[in-house]
């Protein structure tokens, strides 16, 4: 029975590696979880790292030639001839440009305010003016619009920091920051006063393009030619006190009420104002200027409403009164608000883009962004915003 069974030697002698009885145990499939990531090609990623690079090119050239026009203009002190001056081209972009882009709504609003029944919507109106003068005949009025308020724009936004600074000097540093919303309404009522003088004749032009189908006239000289040769000079200030009317109010809002947005933003906010770079400001611009723009829309639009009458239904001869007195007899207080909801839209982003852009120049040239408070003062010169 011995002969039967193995040795113990013999039976670990087949178990071991030398054995030609030898079967190794198969290796283990790896874990899920612990296998090697293999990165993969993505689209997302490629775009998003050319963007960058993009992005990177376009501030470089942006900076070279925002340097090369600071060399150029040479050293700005704030308050001097010059920082006025870059005032004033900043405007006529920002409204010039803005009010221009907007042709179309500004189109569908001055008809439908003349003639409350003659459009359903925005869309239609469109739709109507394209299929019967071509997109021609959705810009109508755009060349008066866009020389009216680049002439306007150069008096709004720079005689408003004239004033501004004037009227801070008058009233000492205390009383300018105690009572710095009234500063703001008296600079902003003093600019527009002087820039609607600049404005009138263009919106008069405008207006009457726009409202009078086909229009009366294709081009702005010669609109003015044609004003004048029947009804004078005057015939292109008749609406004046409308004008006004409707501006004043709407330029105290925008201005008062943005600087006073802005500065609630960079409170809210951690840190101070020249904490923050141009893109982080030039947004704070846009969205206090918006913010304001509503509020303007609101405010001055019973006067706008009046300026489209007036200019497209003013009899010659008859007096500003008498002709108010008629046309709102016509229409009543709910025909001053025709048209509001339109406006809003328009003026919000309208406001929202001017002060962006006007901002967005004052840092291309160097200089401070408006409002927000900060430790700029009157000694420092360009070159000290924050890149």
């Amino acid at each position: 029975m011995v002969g039967l069974f193995p040795s113990q030697a013999a039976v670990r002698g087949s178990l071991l590696p030398t054995s030609p009885f030898y079967k190794p145990e198969p290796a283990p499939a790896p874990h899920p979880q612990k296998r090697p990531i293999f990165s993969a090609w993505s689209a997302a990623d490629t775009v998003k790292d050319k963007a960058q690079q993009l992005g990177s090119e376009a501030q470089a050239e942006y900076e070279k030639a925002s340097s090369k026009a600071q060399a150029k203009a040479g050293k700005i002190e704030l308050y001097s001839g010059k920082y006025y001056a870059a005032c004033v081209v900043g405007g006529i972009l920002a409204c010039g440009t803005t009010h221009t882009a907007v042709t179309p709504l500004d189109l569908v609003k001055c008809r439908r305010q003349v003639n409350s029944d003659l459009y359903k919507s925005n869309v239609q109106a469109w739709g109507k003016i394209y299929r019967g003068e071509g997109l021609r005949g959705v810009f109508t009025g755009w060349g008066p619009t866009f020389v009216g308020y680049s002439v306007q724009g150069a008096g709004k936004y720079g005689f408003y920091e004239y004033f501004k600074h004037k009227y801070a000097t008058l009233v000492g540093e205390e009383n300018a920051a105690k009572y710095k919303t009234a500063l703001f309404l008296g600079a902003s009522a003093s600019a527009e006063l002087i820039a609607d003088i600049g404005l009138c004749p263009f919106e008069a032009v405008k207006v009457r393009m726009q409202t009078s189908i086909p229009p009366a006239f294709s081009g702005t000289m010669q609109g003015i030619s044609y004003i004048t040769a029947r009804e004078g000079t005057a015939g292109l200030y008749k609406g004046l006190y409308p004008l006004w009317g409707r501006q004043i109010p709407y330029t105290m809002m925008k201005f008062a009420s943005f600087e006073n947005i802005v500065m609630a933003i960079y409170s809210y906010l951690p840190g101070q104002k020249e904490d923050y770079g141009k893109g982080a400001q030039t947004a704070v611009a846009f969205t206090g200027g918006y913010l304001a723009g509503i509020l303007c829309a609101i405010v001055s639009h019973p006067a706008d409403v009046m300026v489209s009458k007036l200019n497209a239904d003013r009899q010659p001869g008859e007096s500003f009164g008498g002709a108010m007195s008629r046309i709102y007899s016509k229409i009543g207080f709910g025909g001053l608000w025709n048209g509001l909801p339109v406006r809003i839209v328009m003026i919000g982003t309208l406001t929202g883009l001017q002060w962006m852009i006007y901002d967005s120049f004052k840092i291309f040239m160097g200089l401070p962004t408006t409002g927000g408070g900060g430790g700029q003062t009157e000694k420092q010169t360009a070159g000290a915003t924050k890149a």
